[in-house]
């Protein structure tokens, strides 16, 4: 396959890029049905992607701090892959010796997903949607079960040559912008979300088959996986219905949970009891986690974007779109012809911050000064840059505040530019500390595990007046209950407080 090297997207996308090494297609063997088949990528090839993507999706998303949280899930993932084909006696040595990592990321999103290499993925959101562990053990089985049976690579062996392979998220911002700001956004951060979505709907019931079986043998009541399918299903109603078409390659929610149901109960008539469910454990663990996303990493109110963590906060440009990534923020006109990105830095100082783009060979009529309006060190550039036949204007603005570069860049197409540029401007020489305390000292909601000290349903349960605008419905599906549920004293739900 011929190297794919992407200059397209800059820092404005958050690229799906992992076939960017030179590979051919192999003949090895499948660690699940011990047969060989032709894959697109070696397995060494497999272990140098996950490792290489895996620092990347870390990056990105964050990994969640908590170390018990951390211990908790990795065991789990580990006794999974004790009871997986990749530790079987007369599965290849290659395999068996594979080290695999699990990970929980700081992210709302209820996803969790795996890296070929055995690279596993589980987010604060998903698990905060979990009734306990045997569920967890369920998905991470899934999971293990993409990795075991090398689904990634079968579908790079399906790939045209000189295609990109979308195959799991590996995330990169590059230096260079190379995209008109509708490209841009139309690669976006809702692509960064979806995670391997390229695996067809035969790889993904494989992978509930096999996350079946292995939670099985490692004890848990398995067909437990398929109450978290209604969850997703609840969630898919309550985001407007079907599914997006790029994710039809799933099978529907629904025809999951009853696969899962019969495959459970096939592995009981083998022999294995399935006892093991672990809500206790699991609640205990969710206690405390962050719900949505977290305020004090960033948030946008009132026309600005502030960030309590770091203490600073600007103007967003009056009647833009924006978005809210990790370690970005990016604004667009509602049409897509201007797009303005702020981001953090590594450079030592503004200055180098802008030199990093103007002194690239392909950027034109560059320039640099110090900003004579600014009151807090800021330095500005402009530069235009060609890219398929446009001509487009780069806008340029750092700033330095408590020791870190902060780094503003807007694009425009050179003739379109100058309608854009004052509110460039201003959003940049925004940029000020952060003293409101309604903003620096606000928290995040957290998942409080409460003990129902009467009976009642779980609508009389809540209180009157749920926190950030959260509705009721959403602390029923977290609990894979319903409000009009009756719930019996001394059980164990989660709260948002």
């Amino acid at each position: 396959m011929t190297k794919q090297v992407l200059q397209r997207g800059g820092v404005f996308a958050i690229l799906l890029l992992l076939a960017f090494v030179e590979t051919a297609c192999v003949i090895q063997q499948n660690p699940v049905s011990g047969r060989n088949r032709i894959f697109g990528y070696s397995w060494e090839q497999e272990l140098q992607l996950g490792k290489q993507a895996d620092q990347e999706i870390s990056d990105f998303y964050g990994v969640y701090e908590d170390d018990q949280l951390d211990a908790y899930i990795t065991q789990i993932g580990q006794e999974l892959v004790s009871h997986s084909h990749m530790r079987r006696e007369d599965t290849q040595e290659r395999f068996r010796e594979t080290e695999f990592e699990f990970r929980v990321l700081d992210s709302e999103v209820v996803n969790a997903f795996a890296l070929p290499g055995g690279y596993n993925y589980v987010t604060r959101g998903m698990l905060i949607h979990m009734e306990n562990e045997a569920q967890l053990a369920m998905v991470l089985g899934h999971e293990i079960g993409h990795v075991a049976a090398r689904h990634a690579s079968q579908r790079a062996a399906r790939q045209q040559a000189g295609q990109v392979l979308l195959i799991g998220g590996a995330l990169l911002g590059q230096e260079l912008l190379g995209l008109p700001g509708r490209e841009i956004l139309e690669i976006g951060s809702a692509a960064a979300q979806l995670i391997f979505l390229s695996y067809s709907r035969s790889n993904e019931r494989e992978a509930d088959r096999l996350g079946v079986e292995y939670a099985a043998r490692a004890g848990y009541k398995s067909e437990e996986g398929a109450g978290f399918f209604v969850t997703m299903q609840r969630l898919t109603e309550r985001a407007g219905g079907g599914l997006p078409n790029i994710l039809s390659s799933h099978p529907d929610p629904g025809n999951r949970e009853r696969d899962i149901q019969r495959r459970a109960e096939e592995w009981r008539e083998r022999g294995f009891e399935q006892e093991e469910v672990g809500r206790d454990r699991l609640l205990d663990h969710v206690d405390g986690l962050i719900w949505g996303r977290d305020p004090r990493k960033g948030l946008i109110a009132e026309g600005n974007f502030y960030h309590p963590e770091q203490a600073f906060y600007f103007p967003l440009p009056s009647g833009w779109q924006t978005m809210k990534q990790r370690r970005q923020v990016i604004a667009h006109t509602e049409d897509q012809k201007a797009v303005m990105l702020f981001e953090p830095s590594t450079a030592e100082s503004p200055e180098e911050a802008i030199r990093r783009i103007i002194d690239q060979e392909n950027m034109q009529q560059a320039s640099l000064e110090e900003d004579p309006r600014s009151d807090i060190g800021g330095w500005r550039g402009t530069a235009l840059i060609r890219s398929d036949g446009t001509l487009l204007q780069l806008f340029l603005y750092a700033v330095k505040h408590d020791e870190q570069v902060y780094r503003y860049l807007g694009i425009a197409e050179a003739d379109d530019f100058s309608n854009y540029q004052s509110a460039f401007l201003r959003s940049a020489r925004g940029f000020q500390e952060l003293t409101d305390p309604e903003y620096l000292d606000i928290q995040p909601v957290r998942v409080s595990v409460e003990t129902v000290d009467r009976a009642s349903t779980l609508k009389e349960f809540l209180p009157y007046k749920l926190p950030r605008n959260i509705e009721a419905e959403e602390i029923a599906i977290i609990n894979q209950m319903y409000l009009d549920d009756e719930i019996e004293p001394g059980t164990r739900i989660k709260m948002l407080r």
